[in-house]
């Protein structure tokens, strides 16, 4: 691994060196969940532009000449950027500059089509000659070999093909996208445990493997009782809106001033439910689970006409006392300033050298222990096209500190 060794880590993976040659979402949120575990991530990016989605807005921050859109930044805290133009065959070109940090990373991780790494001249035979210890991460959109292996990977297109949108929105008749790209996070966060997974398998082996995953991988990874559903039970499952398809009451629910969610998951629970109900909620229909699944209609509109003279606050309160899991639907600003939001360091502060201060979504992991043994104690902005070349080259030369001096720290 790269880095010097201190006594105080910064992080679970600190010392381990990844490049990442993603854009984009998938492979981007990969490498930077290895970077909130503390690694050092150089992202290499094009001259031209760099990632696409630095193009990927409204909004932006910072000064119109020199803007950061915040869809790159929701991606690509605590990296380093250099850029590099990969057709530069020429002796001691960009290509050749890759394949020194090759030769010093630990992870790679990239979501080309199927071929392209090949036509690089960096296949995986290719790659572990250079470098055997190298864990290769390989993300595409369907699959990098099969009928269909070659196809384009772009998120909604793989939540309809992947059947994701089937089973989302208010009814069969209007298939519908998740809220962010899905396919793209769950995709990222499979590579990231995969990675994982595979620098422990190192230390017992001592070479690197390939882990890959796809959309598709990810998006029907996650289809769980729905899955199940069809491949035991031979059901399709279709879109039911806002309520489960297996418990009853389970969804959102109209109130006086608005609504809210209720997960009434056991027959405790719903026995809990019966006083804010009255009396009709004894009827034998509602006796069991599966027969309040099978009288789903006319049970919220029982519940719904109990709630309707009831303000979203007090109903709140009251399920709160009788220990019924409830909640009301939040904004992003709301969830943003929720004290409990704050309270589980879901948000995290940096400083770009030109939008100023920054507040980012922050990691979703929390250990205990000192700080720093876990994710990383502070963390740096995403950085600017081509912030970190002159640090990097230098670095490889032998002429560079083992820290950066316009950026996270550079292991």
């Amino acid at each position: 691994m790269t880095g010097p060794t201190t006594d105080q880590h910064d992080g679970f993976l600190d010392g381990v060196l990844v490049l990442d040659l993603s854009r984009a979402l998938a492979g981007p949120h990969a490498a930077m969940m290895l970077g909130d575990l503390g690694a050092r991530v150089i992202k290499v990016e094009t001259p031209e532009g760099g990632d696409d989605s630095r193009g990927w807005g409204p909004p932006f921050v910072g000064d119109p000449a020199d803007r950061q859109s915040t869809y790159f930044l929701s991606a690509n805290r605590n990296k380093e950027s250099i850029t590099l133009d990969l057709k530069d065959t020429s002796e001691g070109g960009d290509l050749e500059v890759l394949r020194r940090l090759v030769a010093k990373a630990d992870v790679l991780v990239e979501n080309f089509r199927t071929g392209v790494m090949d036509r690089l001249g960096l296949g995986v035979e290719a790659l572990h000659e250079i470098n055997p210890r190298l864990v290769i991460c390989s993300i595409t959109g369907f699959g990098h070999d099969g009928p269909e292996g070659g196809r384009a990977g772009y998120d909604q297109i793989a939540q309809g093909e992947a059947g994701l949108m089937s089973l989302t929105g208010p009814s069969p008749d209007q298939p519908t996208k998740v809220g962010v790209p899905i396919g793209d996070l769950l995709a990222g966060m499979n590579a990231a445990y995969g990675v994982v997974a595979a620098l422990y398998d190192r230390e017992r082996t001592g070479r690197g493997t390939v882990v890959r995953t796809s959309l598709l991988a990810a998006i029907v990874g996650v289809h769980a009782y729905q899955g199940t559903a069809w491949t035991v039970g031979g059901q399709v499952p279709r879109a039911m809106g806002n309520h489960h398809p297996s418990i009853a009451p389970y969804g959102l629910f109209a109130t006086g001033d608005g609504a809210i969610q209720i997960a009434v998951g056991s027959e405790g629970l719903w026995r809990r439910l019966l006083p804010v109900l009255g009396e009709a909620a004894h009827a034998p229909e509602y006796a069991t689970n599966a027969s309040r699944v099978a009288h789903r209609e006319q049970l919220i509109e029982l519940l719904e006409g109990a709630f309707a003279t009831r303000t979203s606050d007090d109903l709140l309160a009251e399920l709160a006392d009788l220990g019924i899991p409830a909640g009301k639907v939040r904004t992003l600003d709301d969830v943003y300033t929720w004290d409990q939001v704050r309270s589980q360091g879901l948000l995290v502060d940096v400083t770009d050298p030109h939008a100023g201060d920054l507040q980012l979504p922050g990691p979703p992991l929390r250990t205990d222990g000192p700080p720093g043994t876990g994710t990383r104690r502070t963390h740096a902005a995403p950085p600017r096209l081509g912030q970190h070349n002159d640090a990097i080259r230098a670095w490889l030369d032998g002429e560079g500190s083992a820290n950066s001096e316009d950026g996270p720290r550079a292991g």
